[in-house]
């Protein structure tokens, strides 16, 4: 069984090819959109917490650009992301940017629970990794890639999707399909995803899009703000008074510097689909909106002094034989 730090390499050498990762350049016109495309060798991304498809690296829309770095370096040594001086620093596990999705079962992953040390378990969108020891799921860790399952990329001139088959003896198999879709006469994006569940056991989830939000190349600045469809509440007040919440919105008051950030969880919502609606609107003009076709299981809200990130949550539950499928919709504007 390959070491831990074996397995750090292996997802941290895209950094270090010469090679360019492979990616789709699609337009609608309006938009224009570069994504990154999932490879086991050579894919830009290839940790072992977010989902591999999909990773929008730079979106256009008037000639300003929606996403981008939010770092500038990454190191085997760093968990997450450390401050060096002028530099973000991150590791391999947080290496991506842009909308970019997640999958957890509780607090962990699909069926790390029920295996043993040496046995496997499954990130949707990743694969089926290794557990390595008995100690607990740390999405931050690399974990050896026992099968990345059988990915399928099909291209057009405005859409690209995805679809990753993975298989098991564990009760665990899917097919997984996401749609990356910029619609016609519009200034509009469509994420459409569908879990198909081919095992023998049910597969239950949370999933959630990180949407690291870097809009020509700033950070949060202050007039910057987050509104939401229903009357925002957070659980306790907002570190350094950096923003406050007004109502439906959270609004950045200080510039953001140094180490300093604005985190917290949103509350406030309820079940009902139309309050999964949240408006990200710049000082400078710049912004966008994302609903989505399912309720709000959860909210969070993460800035640091280079990027901005809105993340709501969906619960998934697929019966075997059944498929489940929800769809993101982002609408960008400039004032």
């Amino acid at each position: 069984m390959p070491s831990r730090l074996a397995a750090l390499a292996l997802v941290l050498a895209p950094f270090a090819a010469s090679a360019q990762p492979p990616e789709a350049a699609i337009s609608n016109g309006l938009l224009s959109a570069k994504i990154y495309l999932p490879d086991a060798k050579t894919g830009y991304y290839r940790g072992t917490r977010f989902d591999w498809s999909g990773v929008v690296r730079s979106l256009v829309f008037q000639g300003h650009d929606f996403y981008g770095p939010w770092y500038q370096d990454t190191r085997p040594a760093v968990r997450d992301f450390i401050y060096e001086g002028p530099k973000v620093i991150t590791g391999a596990a947080s290496s991506v940017y842009g909308p970019v999705e997640e999958f957890f079962t509780g607090t962990t992953a699909l069926g790390f629970e029920e295996a043993k040390a040496g046995g496997t378990f499954i990130k949707i969108g990743v694969g089926r990794l290794r557990k390595p020891d008995d100690k607990p799921y740390d999405h931050y860790l690399p974990y050896e890639i026992v099968d990345p399952g059988k990915w399928t990329v099909r291209r057009h001139s405005d859409s690209v999707e995805f679809t990753q088959q993975l298989k098991g003896t564990d009760g665990y198999s899917y097919t997984y399909t996401k749609s990356v879709r910029l619609v016609p006469g519009a200034p509009r994006m469509t994420i459409a995803h569908s879990l198909r569940n081919t095992g023998t056991k049910t597969i239950t989830a949370s999933t959630y899009n990180h949407n690291f939000t870097v809009v020509d190349g700033h950070g949060p600045k202050p007039g910057d703000k987050l509104t939401a469809a229903f009357d925002l509440r957070t659980p306790a007040p907002l570190e350094n008074d950096l923003a406050s919440v007004e109502g439906r919105s959270l609004v950045y008051r200080k510039p953001v510097e140094g180490e300093a950030r604005v985190f917290t969880l949103l509350q406030g919502y309820s079940r009902d689909t139309r309050d999964f609606d949240f408006r990200l609107e710049t000082a400078a003009g710049p912004g966008y909106r994302v609903t989505a076709d399912q309720p709000v299981s959860r909210a969070m809200f993460w800035s640091i002094r280079s990027v901005i990130s809105v993340e709501p949550y969906i619960d998934l539950k697929v019966e075997p034989g059944r498929t489940v499928s929800w769809t993101l919709t982002y609408d960008y504007f400039v004032k």
